[in-house]
């Protein structure tokens, strides 16, 4: 007789038991969940100092490995902010670009709903499309593009999983407008209006990864109407939105996109370059890894004085 394979609530539930018996009884049921991106681990250092558990994704069941630089692959739960929320840190996460199928790649925002997160704050660090924006601003996002999932590649597709929602789920309501006016009014209590980086709110284009973006797929983007691209974050709000939970989300803006059109070869003020010049006029603004996480550094602080006066106010008010 064939056995019915466990459904992804039934994983959901057996890591969620599994976690809860590592954690005391005040970090078991946390409230928020916080979703660290690319350089922006630092986000661990916003709670409190005790009571707190770390856990190896390797040593959690059913979850995915974080196999880029700059993603930890870590649980940490603890306490934030004077009411003591409690909190559950995701220090990196599973993108569908190394392979993972987008059940995976969503799984962890499926625990979060099962072990008892109401609100989840998700973080990335992403190329700027929006000209207005510098390299080190923050953008509170309050709309997205699915790219991938526009052309198939959707984290719901599938026969409906009912224990966490509806078959067809709204999204115009995705980014939480309650928590976005918080976030404004956080970054004035904090003093972060008073220096150089500025907070924005924006659209996020999710493209599947891992390549950077062509001039021309750039232009593409920015005529559509994002204003930040990057390769993960969508997926879980999706999921996280299905599953009823509250979400506020940032992009870190790590690097200006590239929006001119390339060099044309046949370009008179090129033909007595040599090839070293032409790979470097060409490379001019290429985008690479390691100005990501430099970027995500740099923004750490600012970053987690911001989400800790945002919960402070969400569990005070």
């Amino acid at each position: 007789m064939a056995t019915i394979p466990p459904t992804v609530y039934q994983h959901a539930c057996e890591t969620t038991l599994h976690l809860r018996n590592l954690l005391p009884e005040t970090l078991q049921y946390p409230k928020v969940a916080i979703v660290c991106g690319s350089g922006l681990g630092g986000l661990a250092d916003t709670i409190e100092a005790e009571p707190k558990v770390e856990v190896a994704y390797k040593d959690v069941p059913n979850f995915a490995q974080s196999t880029v630089q700059g993603h930890a692959g870590k649980l940490v739960f603890g306490q934030i902010g004077p009411s003591k929320v409690p909190v559950m840190l995701l220090v990196g996460r599973a993108h569908f670009y190394e392979g993972h199928t987008m059940d995976l790649v969503t799984f962890a925002t499926r625990v979060c709903k099962v072990i008892g997160v109401e609100t989840i704050i998700v973080t990335n660090a992403a190329g700027g499309l929006n000209q207005e924006y510098s390299v080190g601003d923050i953008v509170c996002l309050n709309d997205h593009l699915n790219m991938a999932g526009l052309v198939g590649i959707h984290p719901l597709r599938g026969p409906n999983i009912d224990d966490f929602g509806v078959r067809f789920p709204p999204l115009s309501d995705a980014y939480d407008l309650e928590l976005r006016r918080r976030t404004h009014q956080a970054w004035k209590k904090v003093g972060l209006d008073k220096q150089k980086r500025r907070l924005h709110e924006g659209v996020y284009a999710f493209v599947a990864g891992p390549t950077y973006e062509t001039r021309a797929e750039c232009r593409m983007l920015r005529t559509l109407g994002a204003d930040v691209v990057g390769m993960s974050t969508v997926p879980e709000i999706v999921v996280a939105r299905h599953s009823g939970i509250r979400v506020l989300a940032f992009s870190l803006v790590t690097n200006s996109a590239v929006l001119e059109a390339g060099p044309r070869g046949d370009d008179e003020t090129l033909q007595s370059m040599s090839k070293e010049e032409l790979d470097q006029h060409l490379s001019q603004g290429k985008a690479n890894h390691q100005e990501v996480l430099d970027a995500g550094r740099d923004a750490a602080k600012d970053m987690q004085a911001l989400v800790k006066q945002i919960l402070s106010d969400l569990y005070e008010a």
